[in-house]
């Protein structure tokens, strides 16, 4: 008879042991899944939560995330220089087109019938900044509040036990909405910053910046650039935004455990507390 192999043996038993542990969590898995399948197979339709702060203001998020990124992601404008020089006795105006994500040193001069003007290729000059880091991190973020908004409003009208009787769910929305409060104000704040050196970048400061108007003979004159009304809209819903979001704070806190522990102790045999004096 062969000796028996404690090593080989030992093996067996380890992969055996292995072979259990993931056909165990295999079916935890499986578990989980048809829980959380039986719970959004629930969906039942109540327009109830909307009447309440928590409904209601989610709602004024949503719109209000809508025009935080329409009115900054859709901007198109343009200024416009008046050149004169001595050998030309007609008066050309140039343009520089820009909008959104404001890389302004991309927006190159442009001439009428593309002809040279003063014997210059304004098409070399451009305007100067690049401001679409912070454009895009504030359009980008309202989108992402704007899809966030939709998903927490299907959440409240179509499984509302479901929401108010997770702790986990509750609390998630909660600090999701106090970290959107936090981003409103370092995102607006940006885009504010950046508004202002966009306004600088395309005034009536660009005649001074461009070569070309210092050259003896040619004079530049500033005519006009797009009003920036819509850009200045943004801002104030950006920081409209970060208002309502941290009202809403207080409302998604008191749906979470935190706000009422007295229900837990009082459900597993504690004195209730005194309903009044």
């Amino acid at each position: 008879m062969r000796g028996r192999n404690p090593s080989a043996e030992a093996g067996l038993e380890g992969r055996g042991r292995g072979a259990r542990s993931m056909a165990s969590n295999i079916y935890l898995v499986r578990q989980r899944i048809s829980r959380l399948g039986q719970r959004m197979s629930s969906f039942q339709l109540n327009l109830n939560p909307l009447k309440e702060p928590l409904g209601f203001i989610k709602v004024l998020e949503w719109i209000a995330s809508i025009f935080a990124f329409a009115t900054c992601g859709g901007f198109k404008g343009k200024t416009e220089i008046l050149v004169s020089c001595v050998k030309e006795p007609e008066n050309k105006t140039i343009t520089a087109a820009f909008g959104y994500p404001f890389r302004l040193n991309e927006a190159s001069f442009q001439t009428p019938q593309d002809v040279t003007v003063c014997g210059v290729d304004w098409k070399k000059y451009v305007l100067i900044g690049d401001y679409s880091s912070s454009a895009q991190f504030y359009v980008t973020f309202a989108v992402f509040v704007f899809l966030y908004c939709i998903a927490a409003l299907l959440l409240y009208v179509g499984y509302t036990n479901l929401y108010r009787d997770s702790r986990k769910l509750t609390m998630t929305d909660f600090v999701i909405t106090i970290v959107v409060t936090f981003l409103w104000l370092v995102s607006t704040s940006a885009w504010a910053k950046a508004l202002t050196d966009i306004k600088s970048a395309t005034g009536s400061s660009i005649v001074q910046e461009l070569k070309p108007c210092s050259i003896q003979g040619v004079v530049c004159q500033f005519v006009s650039v797009t009003s920036m009304g819509s850009l200045n809209v943004s801002v104030i819903f950006g920081f409209l935004n970060m208002i309502l979001w941290g009202g809403n704070a207080w409302f998604v806190y008191k749906e979470t455990s935190f706000h009422s522990p007295s229900n837990t102790s009082t459900s597993q045999g504690g004195i209730p507390p005194p309903t009044g004096i």
